[in-house]
């Protein structure tokens, strides 16, 4: 989601002709080489050469200009007003808002910065606002803008009515409308398409609205009323939302640390350790969102209602760990179920719930709390081990192999997850009643040494992931030898890539720059 920010479309010479010189709608992605300012100019010729600068499309040599003029010349609204220009065009908003209304404090009747500023309001989604400069008294409306509002807030109140009644795709539907008629900077308008997609059951979806969401901090000038959005503070509804969020990826500390204790004792991975340490992570965010929330709006219905949600569920789960670490699991599926009650896009509640019904050896139920975990967050590794778990149990080997398989290739370093796809994959195998020959894990390895510059080195590689798939009772290494030299040095590699087989710890076969087919026949051949 790309956020586009309307730029000014005339910028001022200075003097009383305000409104000089058409613009090019162009961008700069960085910081340009730009033309040398003379530490001599004074402020019209700064002013100058920052609007040749603004009009090429080089902001920041522009900004650097403005800046001079303002530090010159501090009581100029042009110069002001032409920095803000500036600093909308570098996504800055929030010191983009200070500057218009700055030089509206310098000159009340300058037309120019009204509606900059009634543009920018629009942007930001805050109508009122934005209404009280673009009609301001004496100054024709801009037929255009004044168009961008209306269409801005006819679909915000659309968007109100589809959330008063919980039609969450209309929301969806109408936060994009509102965004492409104008108010395509509007914070709020991203939180409320994330709280769109945490109903609906899209926890990735509202993740990655939030993460795209442009940042505005609403300032204390009086010369603008603060705004609301559905009877929340501006700021307090992006808390809001953003603490449900992080709720519904969250796990309590204690939890984690045991589980990461329990996995390094294992010998899982550390990319496993990682993903079940940003939860963490995104618990202590949610209790750090409330806690500001609390501060801010504490006399909203639905904020309240929220904070003291959390809490519940909080309490909930660490009974249910501590009541699972006990060993009474009937006792912590309850813990869970009242926490689910509370969240219902919860993950985590889902996943220790079938923890719980596994213990109790009630596969079926397992298997539908993995399940729901699942299409709430579908990359959530830990439940989809538990699944194809489940799946063994209830001697679902395909189904079994499937997720072991999606497993390894996530996890391709995990030799816990190599084994347990290796017994799926004998039991399957049974199963169809295809015979089986004295198969066992782990009776050879297979190391590529390889240089991470190396084009065939990358293909051999990613082929070396998928032989990984097909021959789980193989061990599959793969060493840098630039990051690892002493293991490349004292195993004779020259040439990269190279393969070498070991079986029983000694090497029975080295190939260099082997083709895939060579390849393949090798670790077929060993995994007899």
């Amino acid at each position: 989601m790309t956020t586009r920010i309307s730029k000014p479309d005339v910028l001022s010479s200075g003097t009383c002709n305000y409104g000089h010189g058409s613009i090019l709608r162009r961008g700069s992605a960085g910081k340009p080489a730009g033309e040398t300012v003379g530490v001599n100019l004074d402020c019209k010729e700064l002013n100058r050469v920052g609007n040749r600068h603004y009009k090429t499309g080089d902001y920041y040599e522009a900004l650097g200009c403005y800046d001079r003029a303002v530090a010159m010349s501090p009581e100029n609204p042009t110069y002001r007003c032409n920095r803000a220009a500036a600093l909308v065009c570098l996504t800055r908003l929030t010191e983009a808002v200070k500057e218009c209304d700055e030089a509206i404090k310098l000159d009340c009747g300058y037309k120019r910065a009204h509606r900059h500023l009634g543009s920018l309001f629009i942007s930001l989604g805050q109508v009122e606002n934005a209404r009280k400069h673009i009609c301001f008294p004496g100054c024709q409306p801009d037929p255009n803008e004044l168009n961008r509002l209306q269409s801005v807030e006819y679909h915000l109140n659309k968007c109100t009515t589809c959330r008063t009644i919980r039609d969450w795709v209309g929301v969806i539907r109408e936060c994009d409308a509102a965004m492409a008629s104008g108010a395509n900077s509007c914070p709020q308008l991203y939180a409320c398409k994330a709280e769109a997609f945490m109903k609906l059951w899209r926890l990735n979806d509202a993740d990655a609205t939030l993460l795209s969401m442009p940042m505005f901090r609403a300032t204390c000038s009086v010369s603008y009323s603060q705004p609301k959005i559905f009877g929340m503070a501006f700021e307090a509804y992006i808390l809001f939302v953003r603490a449900q969020v992080d709720m519904a990826f969250g796990r309590c500390v204690s939890n984690v640390i045991s589980l990461c204790f329990y996995h390094v004792g294992h010998n899982w991975s550390i990319d496993f350790l990682i993903t079940n340490l940003i939860l963490v992570i995104r618990f202590e965010d949610a209790v750090t969102s409330i806690e500001k929330l609390g501060n801010i709006d504490s006399q909203n219905v639905e904020i309240a209602v929220l904070v003291q949600n959390i809490r519940a569920v909080v309490r909930a789960r660490v009974r249910g760990d501590d009541l699972f670490k006990s060993e009474r699991f009937m006792e912590a599926c309850s813990a869970y179920s009242e926490g689910i009650g509370l969240e219902p896009v919860n993950p985590v509640l889902y996943c220790n719930r079938a923890a719980c019904w596994f213990n109790l050896g009630q596969m079926e139920l397992s298997l539908d709390d993995c399940n729901q975990a699942l299409i709430v967050y579908p990359n959530y590794t830990k439940a989809l081990l538990r699944r194809a778990m489940a799946y063994s149990k209830l001697d679902r080997w395909g189904e079994s192999v499937s997720d072991y398989e999606v497993l390894r290739r996530e996890l391709p370093d995990d030799n816990e997850i190599a084994e347990c796809l290796f017994h799926a994959q004998v039991a399957l195998k049974k199963y169809r009643g295809e015979e089986v020959y004295n198969m066992q894990f782990g009776g050879a390895s297979v190391v590529l040494f390889k240089s991470s510059s190396d084009h065939q080195c990358k293909k051999t590689s990613l082929f070396l992931d998928t032989l990984c798939t097909r021959y789980p009772s193989i061990i599959f290494l793969k060493v840098d030898v630039e990051e690892s030299s002493v293991i490349a040095k004292t195993e004779n590699v020259r040439v990269v890539p190279t393969i070498k087989i070991y079986k029983k710890g000694n090497r029975v076969k080295e190939i260099v720059c082997p083709c895939q087919e060579t390849l393949e026949l090798s670790v077929k051949h060993y995994n007899s």
